[in-house]
């Protein structure tokens, strides 16, 4: 391979599935590229990335971690991302701003479904990439078989670049497809060049033959070559590899052994000669950086106490220095990110990813300019699929959870938060139990806040089946003025859906006009909580006759007698409960399928029907009916049963009558809930 000539920084997402070994192919990145003197681990806690305390209590990564080094003359930026799929928002954003992915995978066949969102949305947004099947020092499966497991989740092709050496079942080192080249690994320590082992020669021609084939789908010169039998040079290969990689026309599989360092020189020097630059990823983002102008765009906001808040962000085009102002804000600080540490920078030019300090009305996605005028397109928010009711353990502290959870949504799209006006809850919502539990673990990490938790209530409602008439008088003497209010009310249940409607029929003045809207107040309030204990819908209630008196009527005694005519009235309505149904759209790979009726049936919903789910290959979508009270946690069983990528979108769609044991545990629970 030609010697290339120094490039502009880029940028490398490093994404895969939880325990795929994401945060030690940093650290070994790390060491090989001489940026630390010592490669940390997970299980002593000493590792760049994952220094919060969520990350360290959990060994597993929270948040992305930021590292740029330099490596062989050339700036290189590494994202690390979580790899939890409650987590997967930080990564779809870093990607966004991202020359290239490395993909990372483990070498087990059944675990190659856990990439495939990843593969999904790298494709959809054109995303060069690469595959990194790491663990290869362990006794898995072999490295084709992972391949035609995988290649069963991506759009583009994928291509070995190197196939393993054995001993055994051992893999002792690999051998380049273009250069072919034999290195043998050694922990700790640079591969070794060697002679190309005979027993390996005619595999090594077979992967190579396949490699080659695959380049020439897409360049007719190279296969008119192979038709002729004549073989490319090396660096005919290498261009033909570059430019489809660029393009994102193959996806280029390396493997090795991020533990031990194996396979890293390798995977480094490949990313060096062959991702794009970032004048290619700016195009690919639709943004216009051929002028001069500074267009900055931000991937990620913190949070970080004392210094404020810093919005990371990549430089597509211009020169970005502290103090000047973006989007009408001054940006106060300039930092390269080395993990926890910030260094303070002159400025920024073309492809750093830098922080900037203090720019409190960025978000992420915003693309910074001078004049502030841009604008592009950015990936939604992930839509909630698990929540819980919150509130501070110090009630005097509820000001300042919101003022929290506003910064922590801040950081984290995929996180909500508000009041929900059925339950009167303040709900947290996100991806996950362990999503949610990681953001209440930072209020108390990082905001000091001690917060409790609980399962959400199901906004249940009740009505009525039969009509009735009640007749209510309130009246009371207690010196001077008294209250007096009489009414005559008719009850009727309404269709589903209608609501409450309230009228009257009053002839005579036997209720004065301006005690009637006192009589439907009354009626509201006690539709609020109703004989069951819930608010009261789809009935009308009509004011057909009524007393007052002179002196003693009032609004107020109006409004107590409506009251007491619906409280005595209503148990003879035949009140039932009311529980709320949702539509449901379960999205799942087509060989779980069969499991989604075992799920709907135990969670008593009702399957509509079946489809492909479009645009993606081999998956389906269950339209079901459940009710809401069986929804809190079934993300959770779904992604059991799925190798976590199972997902689903509801909404309301209507109210339906619930009666027996399940009733009665309801109504008796809200009972127990008002004493």
């Amino acid at each position: 391979m030609t010697e290339k000539t120094p490039s502009a920084p880029r940028c490398a997402a490093i994404v895969g599935s939880y325990l795929s070994g994401k945060t030690t192919l940093l650290e070994s990145i790390l060491s090989t590229a001489g940026a630390v003197n010592r490669k940390g681990t997970i299980k002593e806690g000493n590792t760049v990335g994952d220094g919060a305390p969520e990350a360290r209590s959990r060994q597993m990564s929270t948040e992305l971690t930021t590292a740029t080094i330099d490596y062989l003359g050339d700036e290189w930026s590494f994202i690390d991302c979580p790899g939890s799929v409650e987590l997967s928002q930080d990564a779809y954003n870093a990607l966004m701003v991202s020359d290239i992915a490395v993909v990372v995978c483990e070498p087990e066949v059944e675990k190659a479904l856990a990439v495939s969102p990843l593969f999904k949305f790298l494709d959809d947004h054109n995303i060069p990439h690469v595959v990194f099947i790491n663990k290869l020092d362990h006794e898995y499966a072999h490295v084709r078989e992972v391949l035609e497991a995988l290649q069963a989740y991506s759009e583009r092709p994928l291509v070995l670049r190197e196939i393993p050496m054995r001993e055994g079942d051992t893999v002792t080192g690999h051998i380049d497809l273009v250069s072919e080249r034999a290195f043998q690994w050694t922990e700790g320590k640079p591969s070794e060049l060697i002679q190309l082992p005979e027993a390996v020669s005619d595999d090594e021609q077979l992967a190579r033959t396949e490699m080659l084939e695959a380049l020439a789908d897409f360049d007719d010169t190279l296969l008119e070559a192979l038709l002729e039998d004549v073989v490319p040079s090396s660096d005919e290969i290498y261009q033909n590899l570059t430019k489809d990689l660029q393009q994102d026309l193959i996806v280029p599989v390396f493997f090795g052994s991020a533990e031990t360092s194996s396979g890293i020189t390798r995977l480094l020097k490949a990313l060096r000669h062959e991702a794009p630059q970032p004048a290619v990823s700016a195009e690919r983002n639709g943004i216009d950086a051929a002028g001069g102008d500074a267009h900055v765009q931000v991937f990620k906001s913190v949070h970080a106490g004392h210094s404020g808040k810093l919005s990371m962000a990549r430089v597509w085009s211009g020169e970005v220095t502290d103090g000047m102002t973006l989007n009408g804000g001054r940006v106060s600080g300039l930092y390269k990110v080395f993990g926890q540490k910030h260094d303070k920078m002159p400025k920024a030019v073309v492809g750093n990813v830098v922080a900037l300090g203090r720019m409190d009305e960025v978000s992420t996605g915003h693309l910074l300019t001078p004049t502030g005028t841009a604008d592009v397109d950015w990936p939604e928010p992930l839509k909630p699929l698990f929540s819980l009711a919150i509130h501070a353990e110090n009630r005097a502290d509820e000001v300042k959870l919101s003022e929290a959870l506003s910064k922590l949504t801040d950081e984290d799209t995929s996180l909500s938060y508000g009041h929900d006006s059925d339950t009167n809850e303040f709900l947290l919502k996100g991806q996950g139990e362990m999503h949610l539990l990681i953001a209440i673990d930072k209020l108390k990490n990082r905001f000091k806040l001690a917060v409790l938790s609980e399962r959400p209530q199901v906004p249940y409602k009740e009505t009525i089946r039969k009509p009735t008439t009640q007749h209510a008088r309130h009246k009371k003497q207690s010196g001077g003025h008294g209250e007096f209010g009489d009414v005559h009310l008719e009850i009727k249940p309404l269709p589903r859906g209608s609501g409450f409607n309230f009228d009257n029929s009053i002839t005579g003045g036997v209720v004065p006009r301006q005690y009637i809207p006192a009589v439907e107040t009354g009626v509201k309030e006690f539709l609020v909580r109703g004989t069951l204990g819930f608010p009261v819908v789809d009935l009308s209630v009509t004011l057909t006759d009524g007393q007052f008196h002179a002196v003693d009527s009032s609004e107020m005694a109006f409004k107590k007698a409506a009251a007491q005519a619906m409280r005595e009235g209503m148990p003879s309505c035949n009140p039932v409960l009311l529980e709320p149904i949702y539509k449901v759209d379960i999205s799942i790979p087509h060989e779980f399928t069969s499991k989604i009726q075992r799920l709907v049936s135990g969670r008593r919903g009702q399957i509509l029907g079946f489809d492909a789910k479009p645009g993606w290959k081999d998956w389906d979508v269950a339209s079901v009916q459940m009710p809401q009270s069986e929804m809190y946690d079934m993300i959770i069983e779904l992604r059991s049963m799925t190798l976590g990528v199972g997902t689903f979108e509801g909404t309301f769609d209507h109210l339906q009558e619930l009666s027996g044991k399940e009733a009665d545990q309801v109504v008796e629970a809200r009972a127990e809930e008002k004493n």
